[in-house]
């Protein structure tokens, strides 16, 4: 009888270069929110692959932040220190025909011992495609990585071929999680992402910074969820900006988010979103920490 491998791997880089896009595309559904702003993710989120004889327990990090201290910001660096001393691999996403500073940060975090994988992502963005070679030697210069896949994410492109890799460096172990799990995160965790991925995406380039989402009930009822949410904003004048003109914007944002819930949790959902002011909750550690940023 063959062996079973399992591992946690860590999804690192800095801001914006798809690592959430990257473990959605791995898993085959959507776990991590994603949006075209940096900093879409706030929090380290569990995403479950089983194949054949390997369990792949990938852990989606925030974007490392290097140029902003504020609490919700060193929260989210210390999620990453956290995972990186957690896991059996490391996965460093970059972005094609780019490695700079901020990605060096990064790869200096990764504990010596533990195999680095770099995934350079987004290569169906290189107009040339003869850049690209050039670019995976410099990077091969950069460091002794165990390998360099170039992927896209958006496309699933050569993600077979990643997870191989992968794989090759897993360890023998039992699986820790049941073969038909996503992740270890509850659907109270994701409705709030659901949500607050739409403000990311329908709200212009500011107030998404200064948003978080609460769920103030989550009951379900037979095959039912019933479900109020709060979108927490910094100041009175931000929630004219949610709600919209007649309210159109706050009914796109449930209306999106609805339908997101729907798919994931295989059932209707009632939603009610509404708009509190809460001064100075992104910097305020107590709530910050009901908020769920660890």
């Amino acid at each position: 009888m063959s062996s079973v491998r399992a591992g946690r791997i860590a999804i690192v880089g800095r801001p914006n270069v798809g690592k959430s896009t990257l473990l959605n595309a791995l898993v085959g559904e959507k776990l991590s929110i994603v949006s075209r702003r940096a900093q879409t993710t706030r929090s380290n989120i569990l995403g479950i692959l089983t194949q054949d004889d390997a369990q792949y327990v990938f852990v989606d990090t925030p974007g490392f932040q290097t140029k902003h201290g504020s609490p919700l910001n060193q929260r989210m660096n210390r999620g990453v220190r956290q995972a990186l001393g957690e896991v059996d691999l490391v996965l460093l996403v970059v972005e094609a025909g780019r490695y700079d500073q901020q990605d060096r940060v990064v790869r200096q975090l990764v504990p010596a011992a533990c195999p680095l994988i770099v995934a350079v992502n987004k290569i169906d963005q290189i107009a040339d495609k003869n850049e690209l070679l050039p670019f995976l030697a410099r990077l091969a210069g950069e460091g002794d990585f165990s390998a360099i896949v170039p992927v896209s994410a958006t496309r699933r492109s050569q993600l077979d071929f990643l997870l191989g890799e992968l794989r090759q460096r897993l360890p023998e172990a039992e699986w820790p999680y049941a073969d038909d799990e996503l992740t270890d995160r509850s659907e109270r965790f994701l409705a709030a992402e659901y949500i607050r991925e739409k403000v990311f995406r329908l709200i212009g380039d500011e107030l998404p910074y200064a948003v978080a989402v609460e769920i103030e009930r989550f009951v379900v009822e037979g095959g039912l969820r019933r479900i109020a949410a709060a979108i927490i904003v910094d100041r009175p004048g931000q929630k004219p900006i949610l709600i919209g003109r007649a309210g159109q914007t706050m009914k796109r944002i449930a209306s999106e988010a609805r339908q997101d819930m729907q798919a994931m949790f295989g059932g209707p959902v009632f939603l009610e979103v509404f708009v509190k002011v809460r001064s100075g909750w992104a910097a305020d550690e107590q709530v910050l920490a009901s908020l769920g940023y660890e």
